[in-house]
């Protein structure tokens, strides 16, 4: 019962012409305006008093690198689904006043959502050494890694201060899930290197890994949003569920353009997962194909040589026309 009414809410959002006259919707045209302010936004709060940070805190929030904004607009999406019902409430001052001060509230999380995933990349590209990052230098490369620990822990503080203004316990709450789960993704990875091959090759572990990388974000997210505006808990929920799904497809794609995509595409290198002996999606349905895959995934990746190996067949396997 429950998803066939979030379906209808899903469905409403958008005017059904619209679906009618087009395949494919451009999602970035629907809010494009919104997405402008939060872009604005987010160059103003990031900023730091010392000069040398107040750069970095900037570095990936600068026109033309500040990525496709994939969060911001699904979250906006998400908020106009769930507001369609207050549309149909009368239009006099006050609602029209309190309609605004939500969807404020609303574009609040898209810009503390964004924080912390600029926050998790640079992270991710210290731990793995990575050179690149949006197709220029990563922070890391480019700053070093202790001014860029230092950009990802201020990223993290405005965060949460914007929270705080919320003024909503439940939001703070479930957003202090987030900063959880990313650090819990790290200690998976750090602790991955001493299962056993047979734990380290589980679908199951995976995908808890892929919740605290990518999916909790976006769920819980999901979430705030929905509560903000006073949304029922099974509301919530189910729109937690559908920011749980979209985020973990979200990994399962970038898993695979690891092995597929070029660097001019991806804006990043490409094989790193399996440089740094990360086991993820392709390779475990790689392995299911082919069995003797996993002897190269046994041997580990410490050798070079089973790198390169390893990185030749399973891109090979997941090789398409670009």
């Amino acid at each position: 019962m429950y998803n066939m009414s979030f379906s209808r809410i899903i469905a409403s959002s958008t005017p059904r012409n619209r679906f009618i006259e087009k395949e494919q919707v451009d999602p970035f045209s629907l809010v494009a305006d919104e997405l402008s302010i939060v872009t604005k936004r987010l160059r103003s709060v990031v900023g730091s008093e010392v000069p040398k940070l107040n750069s970095a805190a900037g570095y990936f929030f600068k026109a033309g690198v500040e990525g496709k904004l994939i969060c911001p607009m699904v979250l906006l999406l998400m908020a106009t689904a769930l507001n369609v019902s207050r549309h149909e409430l009368p239009t006099d001052g006050v609602q029209k006043t309190l309609t605004q001060k939500l969807r404020t509230r609303q574009q609040r999380i898209a810009e503390i959502t964004e924080m912390i995933h600029v926050a998790s990349l640079i992270h991710d590209d210290v731990l793995d050494d990575a050179d690149t990052r949006r197709g220029i230098g990563s922070l890391s490369f480019v700053m070093g890694n202790k001014l860029a620990v230092l950009t990802a822990d201020l990223l993290l503080s405005r965060a949460y201060v914007a929270l705080s203004t919320l003024e909503n316990t439940k939001v703070l709450y479930i957003n202090s899930y987030i900063y959880t789960h990313i650090h819990m993704q790290y200690d998976e990875e750090r602790n991955e290197f001493s299962l056993e091959a047979t734990q380290r090759c589980s679908m199951e572990c995976y995908m808890q890994k892929t919740y605290y990388k990518t999916a909790s974000l976006v769920s819980n997210s999901y979430k705030a949003i929905a509560l903000l505006g006073d949304q029922t808990e099974e509301v919530a929920m189910l729109a937690f569920e559908y920011g749980k799904n979209l985020g973990l497809a979200f990994q399962l794609i970038d898993d695979i353009l690891n092995f597929t995509g070029k660097l001019a595409s991806l804006g990043k290198a490409s094989l790193t997962d399996i440089q740094h002996g990360i086991i993820t999606a392709p390779i475990l349905f790689a392995i299911e194909e082919f069995p003797q895959l996993s002897t190269i995934v046994d041997r580990g990746f410490d050798n070079p040589t089973n790198i390169d190996t390893g990185g030749f067949v399973f891109s090979n396997i997941y090789k398409y026309d670009r």
